[in-house]
């Protein structure tokens, strides 16, 4: 997968807490750190997003998509 964006931070999905659009969606990126993503509920269908994946959280602007390596 090629991408512009040159903040990607490699970790493992611990949370996901879904809405009824919307759903936050945690990493852990290690070193006792984690983001939080906000995407909606249909990108984490999509991506058969769940618990104990390991994803991208990739960072352009003040946006932070998830991505499936």
């Amino acid at each position: 997968m090629k991408i512009s964006a040159r903040n990607a931070l490699k970790g493992k999905v611990t949370a996901i807490k879904k809405g009824a659009v919307m759903a936050q969606v945690t990493v852990d990126i290690g070193g006792g750190n984690h983001v939080v993503s906000a995407i909606f509920v249909d990108s984490v269908e999509d991506l058969g997003l769940k618990k104990g994946d390991e994803v991208v959280a990739i960072i352009k602007s003040t946006d932070v998509m998830i991505a499936r390596p």
